[in-house]
């Protein structure tokens, strides 16, 4: 990636606070590194990205993007190999689905040089929150929002992109059992289920909330329409296994373009399993689950990477999966972090690093 780096306005902070934080014991997006990124758009144009110490920001109570819900995001990840070298997975397709979902929701896209230079930098300055060892691993969520005061309804004239990053390890340590919805939806057509707008997931929480007192992690989404096909589960994409063949949705303005999700099925594919990508309903499923067929299914994402689940409830019915030999979520999710640890081979120039 040929990129020029951009003159940033950084301010050091002094006094880390790494040595406070036990990495043993994580618990997800509770701690921080000790800098982030900010760089606001006025007047038509992003100013100077600046480099600060990270903590609380003064922002107006007419912020738009408290009223209108104006906000897209992103998750990424760093990982440290045993040469202490920090490896970004896939960047470059982050930071264009930003802008997508920028676009999406009528804030300006974000400057490409001004991202990576943001981001090279605030990994140079936090690289010793980026731990070493499997499972360990360094979150970062860009995101940008309305910032503009005023409560007309209409978009914003001010906005402020951000990058802030927590350490991280394995999202679900354990397999999950899932609700599939029949009454609640995700996202519907026409709508902006593909972006990662901020209210798309702040309209999962009721429904997640609902299933959980039931005794389930999270949902598989269905089609708005007829809630016969099966999209999404929780905040991931979601792969099926029957037999020896993978099935996922295709995407669409209801479906994210996940960068897991394609990696798995790049990696699926190099490694001779068959890939299918195309509509599947969920009566296929439950006939496959009664015909023994159904081996597996799994999420995927950046987050969890990829994430097992264990059964799943329809129609008020329990459906168990079988323990499988050898099972495709074990398998590729080993694949898949060895290549972003940089313990294998990268045969799809997937790995980056700013040291290179």
């Amino acid at each position: 990636m040929n990129l020029q780096d951009v003159e940033l306005d950084i301010t050091l902070n002094n006094a880390s606070r790494i040595d406070q934080v036990d990495f043993d014991n994580l618990v997800f997006g509770k701690h921080y590194t000790d800098h982030m990124l900010i760089c606001d758009y006025v007047d038509g144009q992003w100013q100077t990205p600046k480099i600060t110490p990270y903590g609380p920001m003064q922002m107006q109570p007419s912020s738009k993007v408290f009223h209108y819900g104006q906000a897209v995001f992103e998750g990424m990840k760093a990982f440290k190999d045993d040469q202490d070298k920090v490896w970004l997975f896939r960047p470059e397709d982050n930071f264009k689905r930003i802008n997508i979902s920028s676009k999406r929701m009528a804030i300006p896209e974000f400057p490409k040089e001004y991202f990576f230079s943001g981001l090279k930098k605030l990994l140079e300055l936090d690289h010793k929150w980026v731990q070493k060892g499997q499972g360990n691993s360094l979150y970062i969520r860009p995101f940008a929002m309305a910032i503009e005061n005023g409560v007309s309804a209409a978009p914003s004239n001010a906005y402020r992109f951000m990058i802030i990053c927590c350490p991280a390890k394995a999202y679900y340590s354990e397999a999950i059992k899932v609700l599939i919805a029949q009454e609640y939806s995700r996202s519907a057509d026409g709508g902006v289920g593909f972006a990662k707008a901020a209210g798309n997931y702040g309209a999962q929480f009721y429904p997640t909330n609902l299933a959980r007192e039931k005794g389930y992690q999270q949902i598989i989404w269905t089609d708005a329409k007829t809630h016969e096909y099966l999209e999404e589960a929780g905040t991931m994409n979601i792969f099926f296994r029957i037999g020896d063949k993978l099935i996922t949705a295709p995407t669409s303005d209801r479906i994210l373009d996940g960068i897991t999700r394609k990696s798995l099925i790049d990696l699926a594919r190099h490694k001779g399993v068959e890939v299918e990508v195309r509509r599947i309903k969920v009566s296929e499923i439950v006939e496959a689950h009664q015909n023994g067929l159904l081996k597996e299914i799994f999420g995927t994402g950046t987050a969890a990477t990829i994430a097992k689940i264990s059964g799943f409830e329809y129609d008020n019915k329990l459906y168990d999966l079988p323990e499988v030999e050898n099972p495709y979520s074990v398998r590729f999710k080993k694949a898949l972090q060895d290549i972003q640890y940089n313990r294998s081979e990268d045969p799809f120039n997937w790995r980056f690093s700013f040291e290179d």
